[in-house]
């Protein structure tokens, strides 16, 4: 890596304040002390590596998880200064290490683009972690410093002379600030993934070395070896580098989809303008309803978008709408001719990325833009370019602009299917759908809805409830599969409308999360393959129309019993198959017991079922649906709030989400058996 010439040394390095209110009060500096924040923390120290690449100091960048929860970043950048700083009165590895808004990130020679805008990455970091150890390759010295908890113990050593160049940052995580240290491996890869689609030529690897005997473990104990993965470790490894950028970005979202046009629309400019350092656009329509905007400032992901991307939705509609009327697609009879901005985001795959030297986002998790000149800067930039590339691509504008004109008659057709259904139905309190068995409660927070599959789970689930506050709506057979249903074909479904109207939020521009009728939406399928597509059915519809529900955490899956077991007149239930023999275990049964379905429960023979206890016998019975349970069974193990388990529905990757759902339920079928073939041994878990 060639050095690029800078002034950063310690005196780069500004001092505001010191460590201690971090440990006091996690969440201001990373969000949570949940899994988002535990992860927060790598991404804070590997921020400082990324800005280095981004400012051309740095090329090569290693993110590897090691054994007792430590994490270590590695990079070929400057290294971070380690003389005195005059300040502070120790080295400026430790200022930076050890004290609050210390870094090169507010002015001077420090960084002329930083993701890190207040300086407090891996000083937070330190202060939540048990241990710390930095080392730095610089000005031809290897340097180590290691911290407890944010305090140094011990002064930054020169160790040995060194050929290299950067800095390595290990820290393991505090478990007394953490409840629970997990890190997520595919979270992590997916992570970093994005961040070097945006830094163009930029080397990055990603090992999982958790679980190294001890013998691999004594090499990553060698103190100044750069990157582990050049030990040559047999261990889960990914390693990206993208020359092609956003261009590789929107290609990989757009990878289980079919582009509707053949070309990628792409723009980068540098030097925009005093507060603009550069603005990258990269976009492609695909045969599909929904829009992937992914927001990135400073190449910190924006998952609110932000003030960047109003100036390009705003550009975007403008140019299409000037490029429609320009080539005469509008009809000249049409006096409302015009595209809106939801129909030109109907099926676009876009990322859009901004740098500026000075930015301001709205929290210190960065999630939403909040500089103003990133707005005219995104859309005077994108939408002079755009507008170039309409001329120079008219097959691929004509595809662009059918697409859109084909938004603009569906959003007309559904506007009057929503206007009867919705607005007379569910905002102005017409009758409910017939099939709903209500609650008493009108109070939202204290109500539930089952949604139940058939009639004769409805009828179980109807008897068996809490009527106070368990609502019933049992569903006929499967319904519509949304992923590619506009909303004027969703509400001709019955099923779909009963379950709109029985919410009482509406949807589409209407949806009004504040009328919600239940704040516990429970999906109750059965444990078979039928039941398994009905709740994807629903999820889908619910991750595509009812985001905030799923976002709000309203939405549950029930885990009904499979099997139920009786050994004279004690009765047990078991949710799986190891937890059927440990209770036929506890019950004291020596052998395995066929098991009897649905309503048969003969007597087994003599020699099925011997417990302990001579001649005592053992009923089994798996339960293919709900519907064979009665009311009684159905209360006790699924709908009694004392003992049922219920599985909270929770979006942790909105983007890979996406993706599945696309995979699932869109129309790649060669696309969906692979995915299904490749997971199919974690289908039991969690969704």
């Amino acid at each position: 890596m060639a050095e690029k010439k800078s002034n950063y040394d310690a005196s780069a390095i500004s001092v505001l304040e010191g460590l201690d209110p971090v440990r006091k009060r996690p969440g201001m500096y990373i969000g949570t002390t949940g899994p988002d924040g535990l992860h927060h923390l790598i991404w804070e120290v590997f921020d400082n590596s990324r800005d280095e690449a981004m400012g051309g100091f740095a090329d090569r960048i290693e993110v590897t998880l090691l054994p007792d929860n430590y994490i270590r970043v590695a990079d070929n950048g400057r290294g971070i200064p380690v003389d005195m700083h005059k300040q502070t009165k120790v080295s400026a590895l430790e200022t930076i290490m050890t004290t609050l808004h210390a870094g090169g990130k507010f002015g001077g020679e420090g960084y002329k683009v930083s993701g890190g805008l207040h300086g407090v990455g891996v000083s937070v970091v330190n202060a939540l972690s048990t241990h710390v150890i930095a080392e730095v390759h610089r000005d031809g010295g290897y340097y180590i410093q290691e911290y407890n908890i944010g305090k140094p113990k011990s002064k930054v050593k020169k160790v040995s002379d060194s050929k290299q160049q950067g800095t390595i940052i290990t820290f393991q995580a505090d478990v007394s600030i953490f409840k629970e240290i997990v890190f997520d491996w595919k979270r992590i890869v997916s992570h970093l993934r994005q961040q070097a689609y945006l830094v163009k030529a930029m080397r990055l690897s990603v090992i999982d070395a958790r679980d190294l005997d001890e013998k691999a473990q004594k090499k990553l104990d060698m103190r100044g070896v750069q990157y582990l993965s050049d030990l040559a470790l047999e261990v889960p490894h990914q390693h990206f580098y993208f020359e092609g950028g956003l261009r590789s970005l929107v290609a990989f979202n757009n990878q289980y989809q079919k582009p509707i046009h053949k070309n990628i629309f792409y723009v980068e400019k540098n030097n925009v303008d005093s507060a603009v350092l550069s603005v990258e656009v990269a976009l492609q329509y695909v045969d599909d309803l929904s829009p992937r905007i992914s927001a990135f400032a400073n190449n910190i992901y924006n998952p609110e978008h932000g003030t960047h991307i109003t100036g390009f939705k705003t550009a975007l509609t403008r140019t299409l709408n000037n490029y429609a009327k320009k080539n005469n697609f509008f009809s000249v009879k049409d006096k409302d001719a015009g595209f809106t901005g939801d129909d030109v985001l109907e099926g676009i795959t876009a990322v859009v990325s901004i740098k500026m030297p000075e930015i301001q986002f709205e929290g210190q998790t960065k999630a939403k833009l909040g500089s103003v000149e990133a707005r005219s800067a995104t859309e005077s930039v994108f939408g002079e370019a755009f507008n170039e590339w309409l001329e120079e691509h008219p097959d691929d504008a004509k595809q662009i602009i059918n697409k859109v004109i084909l938004a603009v008659k569906a959003r007309k057709a559904a506007k009057a299917a929503k206007d009867s259904v919705l607005r007379k139905g569910a905002l102005e309190g017409l009758s409910l759908p017939g099939k709903l068995a209500d609650c008493q409660s009108k109070r939202a927070e204290d109500s539930e809805l089952f949604i139940v599959e058939g009639d004769s789970a409805g009828g179980s689930a109807k008897m068996g409830r809490d009527r106070k506050t368990q609502a019933i709506l049992p569903l006929r057979g499967k319904i519509l599969n949304v992923e590619r249903a506009r909303i004027d074909k969703m509400l001709a479904s019955e099923q779909i409308k009963n379950l709109v109207i029985a919410l009482g939020t509406a949807i589409g521009d209407v949806f009004d999360i504040g009328r919600l009728r239940y704040h516990k939406i429970i999906i109750a399928t059965d444990a078979d393959v039928d039941g398994a597509h009905i709740r994807t059915l629903l999820l889908t519809l619910f991750y595509r129309y009812f985001r905030p529900l799923l976002d709000t955490g309203y939405i549950y899956i029930a885990q009904p019993p499979l099997y139920k077991i009786q050994k004279g007149k004690e009765i047990r239930y078991a949710f799986s198959d190891p937890e059927k023999f440990m209770v036929l275990k506890e019950l004291g049964v020596e052998e395995n017991v066929e098991v009897g379905e649905g309503d048969d429960e003969a007597e087994e023979p003599e020699d099925e079922a011997v417990a302990t206890k001579k001649n005592t016998k053992v009923r089994i019975q798996r339960y293919k649906g709900l519907g064979e349970m009665n009311a009684d069974e159905l209360w006790e193990t699924t709908m009694n709030p004392e003992h049922r388990v219920l599985k909270q529905v929770t979006i942790d990757d909105g983007q890979m989400a996406d993706k599945v759902f696309d995979i699932l339920m869109g129309t790649d079928v060669a696309s969906r058996k692979s995915f299904i073939q490749s997971n199919a041994k974690m289908a039991n878990l969690d969704i």
